[in-house]
């Protein structure tokens, strides 16, 4: 595993993105916008507290897959879809699960690495490095693979309050006392963007 700062070249997983996310399930959207408007605000958040985000590279330098994060905190945000979640799990499970937390924001592995375990060793890899291991996500729940994958992988749902069920899923990384992420098998090479991590297998 190779540490690198952040800085301009993790603006290069935009293109990763887009084609991860305009494929099915997700709602149909234009290849170009998507990764236009995914670097813009990539941009920004390169720029919030704790951000860290890990690259996996294919042996010609390609993105293979990627995730990113930051550290969540108060007061708690309400733009894009965190009002739903304040909504399903309500303001005091907010403030006790996810607040302090390290929030995993984007995590895709393209059509060419997928069932190499990549996914999986990318949210290990991003989580491990929060203090604890304490860290959450949102997902769609009409991405059942994807719900499928952090349940595989032991992250747990807070559920909703009684009638406020929404279309947004929370998932709580698994007590992890050691800190530790699992070894990385030879696929690809996982680069850390951000923070100081120890390096790994």
């Amino acid at each position: 595993m190779t540490l690198k700062g952040y800085g301009p070249d993790v603006l290069t997983v935009a293109e990763a993105y887009a084609e991860v996310f305009t494929a099915p399930p997700w709602e149909p959207r234009d290849f170009e916008e998507t990764r236009v408007e995914f670097r813009e605000r990539l941009e920004t958040d390169v720029r919030r507290p704790g951000f860290r985000a890990v690259l996996a590279l294919s042996e010609d330098g390609g993105v293979d897959g990627f995730a990113t994060g930051w550290t969540t905190l108060a007061p708690f945000r309400t733009d894009r879809a965190y009002g739903k979640v304040t909504r399903r799990l309500g303001a005091e499970r907010v403030n006790e699960l996810l607040v302090g937390r390290f929030e995993i924001d984007e995590l895709g592995v393209r059509s060419r690495a997928r069932g190499t375990g990549l996914g999986r060793r990318l949210l290990s890899a991003l989580s491990s490095g929060a203090p604890g291991g304490r860290a959450w996500l949102m997902t769609w729940n009409g991405a059942p693979d994807a719900l499928a994958f952090y349940r595989r992988a032991g992250w747990r749902e807070p559920g909703p309050l009684p009638g406020e069920e929404t279309d947004i899923v929370v998932f709580v990384a698994p007590d992890r006392p050691d800190g530790e992420a699992p070894g990385f098998g030879a696929q690809a090479s996982v680069h850390w963007l951000g923070g100081a991590q120890a390096s790994g297998n």
